[in-house]
């Protein structure tokens, strides 16, 4: 039983590999980062999101947003919150300190959240493009699963979420994955 076991293991192991050789090999990669980023413009003040891939940690998120902060040891942070539900809803947080992959062109970092006050994990981002004025910018992680659209407005105008969702687009990503929760309403934000 144990031999039979062993086998079935070893054949779905060399059948996965045999498909990713037959349909198309390494699985997709994010394009480069477009562009260096200040960090004195790009690591300050509330970024606001208007599109991003669905995971489970947002689901029934609206009106994200992102902040970064220096803490008073010099480590930089990135604070993400959405609302429950509605942009009334509870606000729900993930925070962690920032590492930079590449100092310098400052557009690849890594945080480091802590999920439910103990469960360490983190992830990858890069800046696949961003606005020269820095009003907006596209995110990705490196294997381009997941991606965000965040602009320094809390209500981006239609035409502004057309145009960047095409920019996504251009960059290779599917747009149709996207999903573009409810931002906030005037006067808030």
């Amino acid at each position: 039983m144990r031999g039979l076991s062993k086998f079935l293991a070893l054949l779905a192991v060399s059948a996965g590999l045999a498909g990713c050789a037959i349909f198309g090999g390494a699985p997709p990669a994010a394009p480069q980062p477009a562009k260096p980023i200040d960090a004195a413009r790009f690591f300050t003040g509330r970024w606001y999101e208007m599109a991003r891939t669905p995971i489970g940690l947002t689901t029934n998120c609206v009106a994200g947003t992102t902040d970064f902060f220096t803490r008073p040891s010099g480590r930089l942070v990135e604070l993400d919150e959405c609302r429950m539900g509605s942009p009334e809803g509870r606000v729900k947080k993930f925070r962690g300190p920032i590492d930079m992959l590449d100092p310098g062109q400052n557009n690849e970092f890594v945080v480091h959240y802590i999920l439910y006050g103990f469960i360490p994990f983190s992830v990858t981002y890069w800046i696949l493009d961003r606005a020269d004025d820095y009003s907006w910018f596209i995110v990705s992680d490196p294997s381009f699963q997941q991606i965000a659209i965040l602009d320094r407005s809390p209500r981006p105008s239609d035409a502004e979420i057309s145009a960047l969702t095409a920019r996504a687009r251009a960059l290779g990503y599917d747009t149709s994955k996207l999903e573009f929760p409810p931002h906030f309403p005037p006067g808030q934000g």
